[in-house]
């Protein structure tokens, strides 16, 4: 697997080389502007993976593809708040929020390696660059889901996206938890839901857990700089902020 990293900040990107090595994927160049990188992408064969910063020290990085024609997956690394980042779902193998964690890193990876795994040709995915540029510049002019339907026995059930109090994974399934307190399984993954999700309402708050800032009934301290949080109607879900989404979970509420 031949892997690059884009980023303008040369310690950044050692540091971020250094973390990949402990999960066994060799970097094999480090670009730092969009003017180096399009070089470089002139002169080499495009990589299977590019770790790529947003904004660069000459620009942003989307300016490299109005260039060059990339077939490469992507992850993005960027500081860019994660409400803007809902837009780089859309194509993307998934994006790492600054500064880069080692449980963030390996859960890209991991996506990486499970959606091309059986591919036999890795390092072709297309990009939408426009849309991801339009979302980036106004991202809450975006058009977000609204409804969603399970199946009940012989029926579909139609789910407003307003009245679900939280979404949740359990079991490889995926559930919208309602206001009248009942759970609906879904043909959606969590993955998924994170580019249909209107951001100012509901916060991915740990790996299983999406909630509706509605339907937050109390917030309580928990163990190891965790939060718990209750909801209106789903009293027995035992929701827990990962302690990495802690501060960015207050900062959501305000």
């Amino acid at each position: 697997m031949k892997t690059i990293i884009i980023e303008d900040e040369k310690p950044a990107a050692r540091r971020l080389s250094r973390m990949l090595e402990g999960l066994d994927v060799k970097v094999s160049t480090m670009l730092h502007s969009v003017e180096e990188a399009i070089a470089w992408f002139q002169h080499n064969e495009h990589p299977d993976l590019i770790f790529l910063d947003i904004q660069l020290s000459d620009g942003l990085s989307f300016e490299i593809f109005d260039v060059i024609e990339v077939h490469s997956a992507i992850i993005f690394t960027t500081a860019f708040d994660e409400y803007a980042l809902q837009a780089f779902k859309l194509n993307s193998i998934d994006y790492i929020l600054k500064p880069i964690d080692d449980e963030d890193l390996e859960h890209a990876v991991n996506k990486y390696r499970t959606r091309f795994k059986s591919a036999t040709e890795p390092n072709k995915i297309a990009l939408d660059f426009e849309d991801i540029k339009k979302l980036l510049v106004n991202p809450l002019e975006r058009e977000y889901k609204k409804r969603f339907t399970a199946r009940v026995g012989q029926h579909l059930k139609i789910i407003n996206s307003e009245d679900v109090e939280c979404f949740y994974s359990e079991n490889k399934g995926t559930y919208a938890s309602t206001k009248e307190g009942r759970s609906y399984l879904l043909d959606n993954t969590l993955e998924q839901l994170e580019g249909e999700l209107k951001p100012q309402v509901f916060f991915r708050v740990s790996r299983k857990y999406y909630v509706n800032v509605e339907y937050i009934k109390d917030i309580i301290s928990y163990t190891n700089s965790r939060l718990q949080i209750k909801l209106k109607n789903n009293l027995d879900l035992e929701i827990i902020v990962s302690r990495e989404k802690v501060k960015d979970f207050k900062l959501w509420l305000e």
